[in-house]
Order: structure tokens, then C-alpha cells, then sequence
């Protein structure tokens, strides 16, 4: 654990105000608060901005967003954008339909070690709840808790938590919904690829590149608890074409992409 570490909480949203506003109140549930908040917004329409301009009224940290026009789906640009802009050393990021155990920024920063990064799973809620999730604005669930399935991750035991070792390949439970970092070795990476198409792969070849420059991951289990909102699968038509990129860093030990956070950075 690095003391008095400061940090980023970025995460992308597009058109799903009612979910971001579930995050955003389970950000204020927090037991630790993290230092600033960051919507990288992928093109949402006036909704999402009068919700986060709302929600900037009394919230407990900054609350930047981000913006940029909808041209299809172009979630690398967005967070790349976002990431240069933020402040703080370490970034930690979850996705737009999350809600967080209120220890969940707490549980991350107390594993957070240099050439380290740290990745989540999530429980997942289901399609039949989301009426009453949203009418009751519902943020703190348990073991026993309706409406969930994979029960066992929504199990706090911390010092079971700090027995994982760190890893030298990347894992297949791996997900951008729930991970860690340090802004320097994004940065080092050139960030987020924007030659990959559509939805998926960009968070698993990010992470890719980050261990070919010997930045090891560590799984956070026992901690580090979301909760997922049940939607209908994204467009996958363009996944074939994304996996064969992520397929090129991992056996050609690719360290950084030529379209990436740079364009974004000022002066470093």
C-alpha cells in the first residue's frame, strides 16, 4: 500500500442517465472518498449533462465531465481524454453501469503498489429487479440481497484478499468494469488503443501492453466489491477485428500504439 495515495475515479458513460446516477450515489456512499470524479461521456444527449450538472450541487469531490460528439462508439478517445485530464497519480476505473460496495475505493487503494495494477469482478444484478433498483435508487445490497446472482463475490473478507500474488500474464477474469492503475504506466503505454472498432478488447489490450513493459496484475477478491446493472449485450459485430489487434501486442510484445493518450497530453 502506498500512503496517502490520491486517485482518479473515471468512468465512461453513454445515454443511460438512470445508471449513472446510481453510481454517482454510491461514490457519495463511499467510506473513502477518492480525491476526484471523471465522466468520460462517449456522446450522450442533454439527459446525462442536467443529471451531472445536478449532481455537482453538493457532491463531496470534484465532478468533471467530459464530452465529446456521438460518432458511434468511441469509448478509447473518451477515457483517454479523460485520463490526461486527471489530477491525480492513480486511476481507478469502473464502467458507467456499476454501483460500488461503499469500501469499494478504500479496498483498491490499500492494495495499490507500484508496477502493480489491480483488477475486479462483479456481482451482477438482474433484468427482473431493475424496476424496483431504479424506483427505490437502491445502492447497498448483500449475501442476501434480491435480484443478484454470483452471490459469492459479494463477500468482504479482507484478509483473505491480501493472500493473492501478483501475476505475469494476463488473466481471463480480467474486466474493465473494475481496475486500477498507475496514470504514469498508462501514459507509457500511449494509453487506450483508438485503432480498435466498436465495443470490447480495449481494456484487456490496454492491460496487455501495460504487462509487455513488466507491470505485473494482481486480482482483488474478498474486496474491491460492484454490483453490475443488467443491459442487453453491446454490438460484438466488430469484435473478430479487435481480438486480432489484441492478439498482435500479445505475441509481438507491443509496448505502445501510435494512436493513443498522447494527442490529449499537455506538457508531459
Amino acid at each position: 500500500m502506498v500512503s496517502n495515495l490520491k486517485c482518479s475515479l473515471i468512468t465512461p458513460t453513454y445515454n443511460w442517465p438512470e445508471a449513472l446516477e446510481l453510481l454517482l450515489l454510491s461514490i457519495k456512499n463511499q467510506t473513502h472518498l477518492p480525491n476526484e470524479v471523471i465522466i468520460g461521456d462517449d456522446g450522450s444527449t442533454q439527459d446525462t449533462k442536467n443529471l451531472i450538472e445536478r449532481m455537482q450541487a453538493d457532491f463531496p469531490v470534484p465532478l468533471h465531465h467530459i464530452w465529446h460528439e456521438d460518432l458511434k462508439n468511441r469509448k478509447p478517445a473518451i477515457m483517454n481524454k479523460a485520463i490526461a485530464s486527471a489530477k491525480y497519480d492513480y486511476i481507478i476505473e469502473i464502467d458507467g453501469d456499476i454501483i460500488m460496495h461503499k469500501d469499494f475505493v478504500k479496498d483498491h487503494l490499500s492494495l495499490a503498489e507500484k508496477g502493480q495494477f489491480l483488477y475486479g469482478s462483479r456481482v451482477n444484478i438482474q433484468e427482473d429487479y431493475l424496476q424496483t433498483l431504479f424506483k427505490e435508487k437502491k445502492i447497498t445490497f448483500n449475501y442476501f440481497s434480491k435480484g443478484i446472482k454470483k452471490r459469492g463475490r459479494t463477500l468482504r473478507i479482507p484478509f483473505l484478499a491480501n493472500s493473492y500474488k501478483k501475476e505475469d500474464s494476463r488473466s481471463s477474469k480480467l474486466r474493465g468494469c473494475n481496475m486500477s492503475f498507475w496514470r504514469d504506466d498508462f501514459i507509457k503505454v500511449n494509453g487506450f488503443n483508438e485503432g480498435l472498432t466498436g465495443w470490447g478488447i480495449d481494456d484487456s489490450e490496454m492491460i496487455q501492453r501495460l504487462i509487455n513493459i513488466g507491470v505485473k496484475g494482481k486480482r482483488l477478491k474478498f474486496k474491491g466489491i460492484v454490483y453490475h446493472i443488467y443491459h442487453k449485450e453491446q454490438d460484438k459485430s466488430h469484435i473478430e477485428i479487435n481480438e486480432i489487434i489484441e492478439r498482435e501486442t500479445t505475441e509481438k510484445n507491443l509496448t505502445y500504439i501510435e494512436k493513443g493518450v498522447d494527442q490529449y497530453l499537455k506538457n508531459e
